[in-house]
């Protein structure tokens, strides 16, 4: 039978809804490879999904198989179940259903948003912008120093002439990597699940965390991705320095972009003055290793025949 494989997915999404994301949030390691921690989150969001979602189909589809695959082939060929049916499979199977409509809608529902929200900032943005000094940027005429992109199908990378005045060539350069590199990896796309989680379970304290842990990681990334195209003789100065004045214009981003400062300013700083030692391979193979098992276990769970 599948309770037991039940009790297992709900342990671990269990789990996954508080003490590895309070654990994960409060590492220090993170800063050191930005990109395997933003793969540990995602895989921690994925996993807990698949998990509390799958706990609730293996208990309601319980007495129609001894396996996931059996039970959903055996209800959608309309075979009578094997043992008993209680309410509480229907009440299991209800919730499934909903809490699945719950996350994929509003998954949809956000990415909906803030796409139609970027299309109304880029359309506006487009007839007041003119060439700037920089190559594939565009020039705002405002006061406070302000550099934001909006990712999309045509992305925008603007800068205000607030911007271009306060900082130097190399300044200027390393904001423009900066965004440039949100735009390369698709960022955005990297913050949309986190967006939806924490719109879809807003009283979950993990979802607030995560939030919060992937936007400043997602900075943390582009930081890295501009220090390696910036010539000079103190790039991490360089850029730091950039994201501080940055960091006065921070209330004219708009809503849906991407900013140089737009996460964990103070962090980024001391990560680019006082810069740690790159996580060691070995710990770095762990941490992959260790988002792959959580993908991995909660999809064995499901799919072999029950324990």
């Amino acid at each position: 039978m599948l309770p037991t494989t039940a009790a297992l997915l709900a342990v671990l999404a269990a789990l996954l809804a508080w003490p590895v994301p309070a654990l994960l949030a409060r590492a220090r390691w993170p800063g050191r490879d930005p990109l395997v921690a933003l793969l540990c989150w995602q895989a921690i969001g994925l996993a807990g999904g698949l998990s509390i979602i799958g706990a609730l189909l293996v208990h309601g589809l319980a007495p129609w198989g001894h396996s996931l695959p059996e039970a959903v082939w055996a209800v959608v060929h309309g075979r009578a179940a094997t043992g008993a049916v209680r309410g509480d499979h229907w009440v299991t199977l209800t919730l499934a259903g909903v809490l699945a409509s719950e996350l994929v809608g509003v998954l949809l529902l956000s990415w909906a948003r803030i796409a139609r929200t970027r299309r109304r900032h880029r359309a506006l943005l487009e007839l007041v912008v003119q060439p700037a000094p920089e190559p594939d940027a565009r020039l705002l005429e405002h006061p406070a120093p302000v550099a934001f992109c909006i990712p999309g199908a045509r992305p925008l990378l603007v800068l205000s002439s607030g911007m271009v005045a306060e900082l130097d060539g190399e300044q200027l350069a390393a904001v423009v990597a900066h965004e440039r590199a949100h735009l390369g990896e698709h960022h955005h796309l990297l913050l949309l699940p986190f967006v939806a989680w924490k719109a879809a379970l807003p009283v979950l304290p993990a979802a607030e965390r995560a939030h919060g842990a992937v936007r400043e990681l997602v900075e943390m990334r582009a930081d890295d991705i501009a220090l390696g195209s910036l010539h000079g003789s103190a790039p991490r100065r360089t850029l730091a320095a950039a994201i501080v004045a940055a960091a006065g214009g921070a209330g004219g981003v708009p809503a849906g972009a991407l900013a140089v400062a737009g996460a964990g300013v103070r962090a980024r700083v001391v990560r680019l003055l006082e810069p740690a030692d790159p996580l060691p391979p070995a710990a770095r193979a762990s941490a992959l290793a260790a988002a792959v098992l959580l993908l991995l276990v909660p999809t064995v769970l499901l799919l072999l025949p029950a324990l």
